[in-house]
């Protein structure tokens, strides 16, 4: 069994099944690979599979699973289903999530000259991958995709997370400009040299990955589509989060600002203006109702703290967050040590700055941003450490 560390996230590749493909040399490489990123997808993994083998029979092909899953079982229906099928990966990452992230980590070690990609839930029809093929081997596109929307405004989607689907649709094209019916659709293949094009600027952020595929290269792509709908799914659940919302806004305007704002920054951005919002709320209402400005401070330090916690939590994706009540307290008192001296360090110098007749708005900003300064310096030191 082979292990590579890949930034903070341990990957395991498994074996395959047969001994002399693992060291990949003596194998011609195979003409489609197809990354199905999973999590808790177990229930629908196997028939998945099952008819990716049959529509793709007769076509020299690799399917990797790149699991996310929280536990292992997702994995062991894999392997299990791999025991009669040589062509299939498994790719178990740990401390990791984000289908985009996961997409890049099975590309990265495909073989094929096609790389595609689908869900394993179920909702995408395995038929599609034939028809992607035959997209980009009979013309000179660079991405295929199979699209919501080409010739039909239903998405195979209900309710709320169709019309959601559809303001996205709407944003990105408003945003990049992308001349396509779906360019949020999860189920697409491209060229490897359209791979090796974009592969350095790709964000890995969330899980509309083919906005990161059309818009990280020096041109935009030859595009095929071909129309589908969504399927009911087969296991698992909507991966639908604020997180995931989040990261589609923070994505579009870094690649409208060819990464000169990215999203990490955003979110940090984010993350800092809400907390100091709350701080300077709560610190000119108690103020208002004659509490001590020295009181006033400490609470209202508090409260930015926890509002700074919490909305670190709406952004952690949810295959990361707590799953328990003791995991959820361990999670707060964790944050909580890690950013103890702000209490010190933000409110006494808002508590010295009142106390010399500072406005107690000024004095609130100063006392954070004094704090954030102290964290982004020490958190560069550890770093070069």
């Amino acid at each position: 069994m082979y292990t590579a560390p890949v930034s903070a996230v341990r990957v395991v590749e498994t074996p395959r099944a047969d001994d002399s493909s693992v060291a990949g040399q003596s194998l011609a490489p195979p003409v489609l690979s197809i990354v199905i990123c999973t999590l808790d997808e177990h229930e629908a993994i196997r028939g998945v599979l099952s008819e990716l083998g049959e529509h793709l029979q007769g076509i020299s092909h690799e399917i990797i699973v790149v699991d996310d899953s929280a536990d292992e079982r997702t994995g062991d229906a894999v392997n299990a289903y791999a025991l009669g099928d040589p062509c299939i990966r498994l790719l178990r990452r740990y401390n990791a999530s984000g289908l985009s992230s996961a997409a890049i980590a099975g590309w990265d070690v495909a073989r094929g000259s096609i790389l595609a990609i689908m869900d394993g839930d179920g909702q995408h029809d395995p038929s599609l991958m034939k028809a992607l093929l035959q997209q980009l081997t009979g013309s000179d596109a660079d991405v295929a995709v199979a699209s919501r929307y080409l010739d039909d405004s239903r998405s195979g989607l209900g309710g709320m997370r169709h019309r959601l689907s559809r303001a996205g649709t709407w944003l990105t094209d408003a945003t990049l400009g992308v001349p396509m019916a779906d360019p949020l659709s999860g189920c697409f293949a491209m060229t490897r040299e359209w791979y090796a094009q974009v592969r350095g600027g790709l964000s890995g952020l969330g899980f509309k990955i083919l906005i990161d595929v059309i818009a990280s290269g020096h041109r935009r792509p030859k595009t095929a589509q071909i129309p589908t709908l969504l399927r009911a799914r087969a296991g698992g659940a909507s991966k639908l989060d604020t997180r995931v919302v989040v990261d589609l806004i923070t994505l579009l305007i870094e690649k409208r600002t060819r990464g000169r704002v990215t999203a990490k920054a955003m979110m940090h951005g984010i993350s800092v203006f809400t907390a100091l919002a709350a701080q300077c709320l709560s610190l000119g209402l108690l103020l208002k109702f004659s509490v001590p400005s020295w009181m006033a401070v400490l609470l209202a330090v508090g409260l930015g703290l926890a509002t700074r916690w919490w909305i670190g939590y709406l952004m952690t994706s949810r295959s990361q967050r707590p799953r328990t009540a003791g995991a959820f307290v361990r999670r707060w008192l964790a944050f909580f040590a890690h950013r103890w001296s702000d209490v010190p360090l933000n409110a006494g110098t808002a508590i010295i700055l009142c106390a010399w007749h500072c406005p107690w708005l000024l004095a609130a900003v100063a006392g954070m941003l004094l704090s954030e300064i102290r964290y982004s310096v020490t958190g560069k030191a550890g770093a070069r450490a």
